[in-house]
């Protein structure tokens, strides 16, 4: 055998012993070629990152890091949320490990590189609290069996001001693309797009805007320099001089990645988070419209070159109907179309099904909801964005003894779950309970909550065998006769990666 062929043959080797999963056919042994069926395996890191909470003295921010119990595996690992300089610190740290370590004995400033959230282990939520304004953005990093679904919830909560209301954001993992509709630049509202840079070298971002007639032109939403380990706030007004009620955002990076959600604060309606749709597709669902809406405003945007023709129905209780009026969606090539849907609900929780009017022309869409609930001054606004299904398994944290509602869609065919409320972040033990979804129905329950419930709690969602679910929670923690509430989708958590199994054989090394 020439050594060519040796060599080779120790590749494989190492490659098999690195991979964990590929099977060696050594020459001889009459070995097929075959390509096995492709398996999921938990993933080994992730990353997540929180926005800076907001403007007022007022707030109070919790946050709730939690991993779900894997099925199989233990091996070590960390799962910490930190501000990013002290992330930036520790990456520093890590590329120096050679160097003699700096005795931080003495040093003032050491408590600032403690996270502020540190997880370990999985199963059961940590929490952490802070107050004020000036609260940095987080960088969270989990490894090892904490990797696996591993999910955190920002919930603030604002009493009075402008920005009073109940703010909860599920953070979200860092990327190069968003679409926010439901964004305004109206002179009631105060929308603000938060940019946090988890890397070590500056990000480069731009943001596009788009009314109802096109493109709200502007400079200075071009070239925006996320600094290395650091947030950026940008005020959507401030980008362009045109007010419109109804504004699609587009965050896109030129170098880097970045975690991106947008702020609003209204005048009457309050505040809160919106997260990015889900990418733009043909047919979107939005779960999770609250029995009591009072108004409910449908935002949509196609982004491509063509006119898309959407069908609307609200799939409630017992089945689909398509709202008197508003059956249908024209949403012209590059623009921002709005619709009033208003009560849509009627006193029954329901979901959004946006599907084309031709079966043979899906026009890709992103689409986001407007929810208010309450009358008068005592109003409160929440956001629900377009959303993947469950799949394999979705999370969400920061879950009270009282007040969380979990809605369940299923779009097509009839669909089960399986809920899981972990144990307490202070004491309690786990449950679980399995729901059955008809075909083009919402199912919305109050979930099951850990026995002796001690702190708050998380939910996990797994698909059984059926059709695709689509869940949102729902948290209502009412305040001075105001229903303030927030709403979080629950797609799939990527805790798992589709790997393929392979057997390799050598023989074609063989002289």
């Amino acid at each position: 055998m020439k050594s060519t062929s040796l060599s080779l043959i120790a590749g494989a080797v190492a490659l098999a012993a690195v991979t964990g999963f590929a099977a060696l056919t050594v020459p001889g042994d009459g070995g097929a070629t075959v390509a096995g069926a492709a398996s999921r395996l938990p993933v080994e890191r992730s990353s997540l990152l929180c926005p800076a909470p907001g403007l007022s003295d007022l707030a109070e921010t919790t946050y709730t890091s939690f991993t779900p119990l894997a099925k199989s595996g233990d091996e070590a690992g960390t799962a910490e949320l930190k501000s990013p300089a002290a992330a930036k610190k520790d990456d520093k740290e890590k590329t120096a490990k050679d160097k003699p370590a700096k005795d931080k004995s003495k040093d003032k400033a050491a408590d600032t590189d403690k996270p502020v959230v540190a997880l370990e282990e999985p199963g059961k939520p940590v929490t952490a609290d802070v107050s004020g304004s000036d609260a940095p953005a987080l960088v969270g990093t989990a490894t090892g069996r904490l990797a696996p679904g591993w999910t955190a919830q920002q919930t603030t909560t604002v009493e009075a001001g402008d920005s009073r209301g109940l703010l909860g954001v599920s953070c979200t993992a860092p990327d190069t693309d968003f679409w926010f509709p439901a964004a305004s630049t109206a002179k009631t509202r105060e929308d603000y797009v938060n940019l946090t840079n988890p890397d070590d070298t500056a990000a480069v971002a731009d943001i596009e805007l788009y009314g109802p007639d096109g493109t709200l032109k502007s400079d200075v939403g071009e070239g925006i320099t996320v600094p290395a380990g650091s947030g950026v706030r940008v005020l959507i007004s401030t980008l362009t001089s045109k007010a419109a009620d109804d504004v699609t955002v587009h965050v896109t990076t030129r170098t880097g990645r970045v975690g991106a959600v947008v702020r609003t604060a209204d005048s009457k309606t309050g505040s809160d988070w919106l997260a990015a749709s889900a990418a733009p597709a043909g047919t979107l669902v939005l779960p999770g419209i609250p029995a009591d809406a009072t108004s409910v405003r449908l935002v949509a945007f196609a982004p491509g070159e063509d006119d898309a023709d959407l069908n609307v129905k609200l799939l409630g209780k017992t089945g689909a109907f398509a709202p008197v009026g508003n059956e249908d969606l024209h949403v012209k090539s590059r623009m921002t179309a709005g619709v009033d849907l208003k009560n849509i609900t009627r006193g029954e929780a329901g979901s959004l099904l946006l599907t084309p009017a031709q079966k043979d022309r899906a026009t890709p869409v992103v689409a986001a909801l407007r929810v208010v609930r309450g009358k008068g001054d005592k109003q409160e606004v929440g956001y629900i964005p377009a959303t993947g299904p469950v799949g394999a398994q979705a999370t969400v944290a920061d879950n009270r003894a009282k007040g969380s509602v979990l809605s369940l869609t299923a779009p097509g065919a009839a669909g089960t779950v399986k809920v899981t409320a972990s144990a307490g972040s202070k004491g309690g033990t786990p449950v679980s309970k399995t729901y059955k979804v008809a075909a083009g129905t919402t199912v919305a329950v109050t979930p099951p909550v850990p026995a002796g419930l001690k702190g708050t709690y998380a939910l996990t969602v797994e698909t059984q065998p059926g059709g695709p679910v689509h869940a949102a929670r729902t948290l209502t923690l009412p305040q001075d006769g105001i229903p303030m509430f927030t709403v979080q989708t629950l797609p799939d958590d990527g805790g798992t990666v589709e790997v393929p199994t392979a057997e390799q054989d050598l023989s074609v090394l063989d002289d």
